[in-house]
This record gives structure tokens, sequence and C-alpha cells, in this order.
């Protein structure tokens, strides 16, 4: 059976900061569904990049003293390191200071234009520099965004261009009626609530005088684009889009199932705007946006201020790539915020990958190695359970991983109970019969690993074909 070409991308974070430990989340998350829908048959196509584009970016420049484009160089360099931290597996990295990407955003604009969705008014509201978006009444919390409680909204009096987000109303309700539409489904029914409000149009553009730093409005000068406008259209510049249309684009986006991962307060810009200016320019919407949870520690938001933040590339330094992974997969709850510390990080890593699954790799192919005269015969590439199967499409990477860990108990729990090294002394035949029961059971199930420890499923499944036991999977901490 033909399987269908799946793109997969998460969102750009903004290049003002080192990569964060909920950026880890996503991309790894959208890691290890590439992995699996690649092991499936699909032909995929996994995407992310840096949001380099805005005020709140140029204003850090400026504090620091630094030339804007050396700024951001600087920083998307730190993202592009997470390829190598993180073990990822993506097909590109769009930045949306690449010449390609500019050209899209620019045509994108004109083709919104053509359709009559864009104007220029003269606007006064209040501006969130964090949030890089106008705020209306009804977004404010005791005067303040919600989300940027630190800092006081900006009032900004100017002319710009608008985007008639009103004008799509019906056609957002229609898209968000599909239960695909958006995962979980408490996000989807927050955006239906959000359309079925009333929208109104958006501002699209900011005075160069006074922000200098984005792609210029296509025919004005005088005016660059909103940086929501402009980086948005990653999700198609990066496939080639508009210069590419009959090909990587045609095939993962307008004929393949498209995947947009995203952080629970990206609703407004990912399912709502983005799909409304994709309508405007008969571009075909997004299939399904998924929503991730936050990660919190100590009952808290990360903060500096607080001294709890947590760096993906401290947990790498700390615990290993492979164990980074597991524990984003598998601890984090995929839609809903978790609570993490280093403490539980220290106890999830001794317990079940010390003792859990290290312990088991070394007590079967110790021995296998000891009393099996060559390796099991390497088994078909079957399909995988329904249960993993169903964790896996639904995007529920914990459920998944914790069926992965249920076999890894009970086939522990079974050696200890039959004690195969006891009974290969009594009856050799039975005994090296039920090892090679056990180290076969340990082959499916690291090749269930395989999108979540792609480098522990290669050592293992070659530890197993050379019928070896391997070096230590996952040493002590000290």
């Amino acid at each position: 059976m033909e399987k269908s070409p799946r793109y997969i991308t998460t969102t750009l974070p903004y290049v003002n900061a080192d990569p964060h430990i909920g950026f880890a989340l996503e991309i790894i998350q959208a890691d290890a569904l590439a992995r699996y829908l690649r092991l499936t048959g699909h032909e995929v196509f996994f995407s992310t990049g840096t949001d380099e584009h805005g005020q709140k970016i140029f204003e850090k420049a400026k504090e620091q003293g630094e030339d804007v484009q050396t700024y951001v160089d600087r920083y998307a360099a730190s993202f592009e390191r997470l390829r190598e931290s993180l073990n990822l597996s993506y097909d590109s990295f769009i930045r949306t200071t690449a010449p390609h990407h500019e050209a899209a955003a620019q045509e994108l604009w004109k083709r919104c234009l053509a359709q009559g969705d864009i104007y220029k008014k003269k606007y006064k509201g209040l501006y969130c520099v964090g949030c890089e978006k106008f705020l209306t009444e009804k977004d404010l919390v005791e005067g303040k965004c919600p989300l940027h409680t630190n800092q006081s909204p900006q009032e900004v009096e100017e002319e710009n261009y608008f985007f008639a987000l009103s004008k799509y109303q019906r056609g957002l309700l229609d898209y968000l009626s599909k239960d695909a539409s958006i995962i979980p489904e408490v996000k989807r029914e927050e955006a239906r609530r959000f359309v079925a409000d009333g929208l109104e149009d958006f501002s699209i553009s900011r005075e160069k005088s006074r922000m200098p730093w984005g792609i210029p409005v296509p025919g004005d000068e005088s005016q660059v684009m909103y940086v929501w406008f402009d980086a948005l259209t990653n999700y198609i510049s990066t496939l080639g889009w508009p210069a590419d249309e009959k090909h990587t684009f045609a095939t993962f986006w307008q004929q393949g199932a498209t995947l947009q991962m995203a952080g629970k307060d990206q609703v407004r810009f990912q399912s709502i705007m983005w799909q409304a200016m994709l309508m405007s320019a008969n571009v075909k919407t997004t299939d399904t946006v998924f929503y991730h949870g936050f990660i919190n520690s100590g009952g808290q938001k990360m903060s500096k201020s607080l001294g709890n933040v947590i760096s993906p590339f401290d947990m790498v330094e700390k615990y290993g790539t492979e164990a980074t992974r597991y524990m984003l997969l598998r601890h984090v709850h995929p839609t809903e915020d978790t609570d993490i510390t280093w403490e539980r990080m220290d106890e999830w890593y001794t317990a079940h990958l010390v003792n859990g699954l290290g312990n088991l790799v070394a007590r079967v192919m110790k021995l296998a190695e000891t009393h099996l005269v060559k390796a099991i015969e390497r088994p078909g590439a079957d399909g995988f359970e329904e249960r993993y199967v169903a964790a896996l499409e639904s995007y529920n990477f914990q459920a998944a991983t914790e069926y992965i860990w249920e076999r890894i108990g009970a086939l522990d729990a079974r050696i200890t109970t039959e004690e195969p090294f006891k009974v290969v002394k009594v009856d050799a035949e039975a005994g090296k019969r039920m090892i090679g029961e056990m180290t076969l059971e340990l082959y499916h199930i690291v090749r269930l690993l395989h999108p979540f420890l792609p480098q522990t499923n290669a050592l293992v499944q070659q530890a197993i074909l050379e019928n070896k036991k391997p070096a230590n999977l996952f040493p002590r901490l000290a």
C-alpha cells in the first residue's frame, strides 16, 4: 500500500536567547514522529529553523551594541547546534533572513493584496514587544499582556497595513470544524470560541523609520512586514514556494499530509492568522496543528531571575543525548504542562535507564554471549503493535514510551522468575531456547525504541546480531 508524503515542522524560535527546554521538547517530539513515519514507509520532509526579524531582536542587538545581522547569525548558530546535541534528523533549517524566504514572504503579501485583503490605515494601539503584536482591551490583564507581565505594552500610533482577518470568520469556522485541524481538542475549542466571538483585522507592517529590521513591504519602502506575517511564511518557503511550486512544495504541502507543532500559546498565530493568510493566497490550509504544553520547574515558570532555567545543552552534558530525548518524550506530558527538576531527572535516569533498560540489555546479552553458539536470526521487519501505533499517530509520545517500558519491565521480570541462567546448567537445550526467546524479545523492544532513542536502538541491534554484550549504555551518575 502506497504511503502518503508527510510534512512536519516546528515553530521557529526567536533568536533573542539561547535554546530553551520548551523548544527542545517540541523539536524532539517532531523528530521522533519523523523517524517513526520514515520507519513505516512514508516519505517525510521535516523542517525547523529560526525567526530573525522583529522589534524584540532589533532592540536586543542595539542593547548589546552589535550589528543586527551579526547578532542573529550568532544566535541562529546556537539553534543549529541542537542538531548534533539532540541527534535531530530534520531535512531543512530555514532562516527568515534567507533571500529565498524574503522573496516568498513578499510573494505571499502580493497574493493577499491581489485578493483585496491588505489595506493601509492609521492606527493607535498597545503593542507588546515580547509577543510582537498589538493587544486589544480584552487581551489585557490588569493593564498588561498576560504573557509578559514584567513590561507594560507600548502605545503606538502610526500608519500601517492591515490584513482583513474578519473576512475569513466563516472559512476559519469551517476549517476548525474538522477534528484533525487542532490537537488536542481543548485547543480546537479555544480557537473556535475565539473565531466565533468575532475577528478583528490585524496590523501586518511597521514604519521602517521606527523599526527598520524586517522584510520590505512590496511597493512601499517606508514599511517593513510585521514579524508574524513574515515568519509564518516559513512553513511553505522552506519547501521552495513559490519558485518551485511543482516539486517539493507540491509533494509535501499540496499532496501530502501537513503537521505543524507548536506551544499551546500559539493558537491565534498558527491556527487562525496563518490559516486565513493561506486562504487569502489560495494555498491549502494546514491539515493539523499539534499544541504541546509548557515545562515548569519546581512549581514555577522557568525564569533566569528565579534561577530555575533548565538548558537542553546542560541536560545533554549531564545525561547524554539519548537520556535527554528519553526524559522529554516519556516524562513530559504531550499536551499538558509538566513540572520537572534536576532531582526528578536524576531519579528517572537511574531508575529507568541505568537500572531499567541498561541493566536489561546487559543481563540478556551476557546470557546470549555466554550460552548461544551464534546470534539469533534477524526477524523480518513486521508491523508495530496496535497500541504503539495508536499512541504515535495521536502524537502521544508518553503513551508510546510507557508501552515500551512495560515490555522492558516484563522481560526483566521473566528473567528473574524463569532464571534461564540456572535452567541452562541442568537442561542446556531448554535453557538456550529460553535465552534465544528473551534475546528476540529484546530485539523487538529496541526496534520500538528507534524513533525515541535511535543511537541506543542501533547499538543494541548490532550487539544482538553480533551476539555480544555491548558496553555500558547508561553510566551511573557521579
